[in-house]
């Protein structure tokens, strides 16, 4: 009997070690959505903008029970602008001579971005973009609805982005471009 479990316990070990399994890492069960959104001809992300997601309809989405994301839990999702952090992973207001920062978002540089779960539907969910302080940016960006899909994801920890890299396409965890038109 002794033998049996024995050899059932060194099964298990030796399944556990062979090659090809995933490891696991920070951004698991996670996704990004990143989004540059600036003028036409510009480079530089449009700052000050409110990002959120909306239902094809047009409507808010509520993150009910983290259906959408493991943050903000019923609540509206809204994005957060890419920050510089300095290596005591405090956020930097503006970079500082001597100290070495780094993106808070590694992935993407000045850009908008939202956590959200590898799960997420983004063919059934869009990205409504306002200009709603008219402070930094003096109101003058129409509101526009950006259509999302799987392409549109920074898929970071999964097996699925390994597939898409060697599909035909658009570039996995790329950035989406939107281009904003004046009122």
């Amino acid at each position: 009997m002794r033998f049996i479990l024995f050899f059932l316990f060194f099964s298990f070990t030796i399944q556990a070690q062979v090659p090809g399994q995933t490891q696991h890492c920070g951004y698991d069960f996670t996704s990004y959505l990143v989004l540059n959104v600036h003028e036409e001809g510009a480079r530089e992300n449009i700052k000050g903008l409110k990002l959120s997601l909306v239902d094809l309809d047009g409507k808010p989405v509520l993150n009910t029970n983290n259906q959408y994301s493991w943050k903000e839990n019923n609540r509206e999702l809204v994005f957060s602008f890419n920050y510089l952090i300095d290596e005591n992973n405090q956020r930097l207001e503006k970079p500082q001579e001597g100290i070495k920062e780094r993106w808070f978002f590694p992935y993407a540089k000045d850009n908008y971005f939202l956590s959200i779960v590898n799960t997420f539907p983004a063919d059934q969910i869009k990205v409504k973009i306002e200009d709603v302080d008219g402070k930094e940016n003096g109101g003058f960006f129409e509101t526009q609805l950006v259509e999302l899909g799987y392409f549109d994801l920074f898929v970071l920890c999964s097996n699925q982005a390994l597939d898409y890299a060697v599909q035909f396409g658009r570039k996995a965890n790329k950035p989406l471009e939107v281009i904003l038109k004046k009122q």
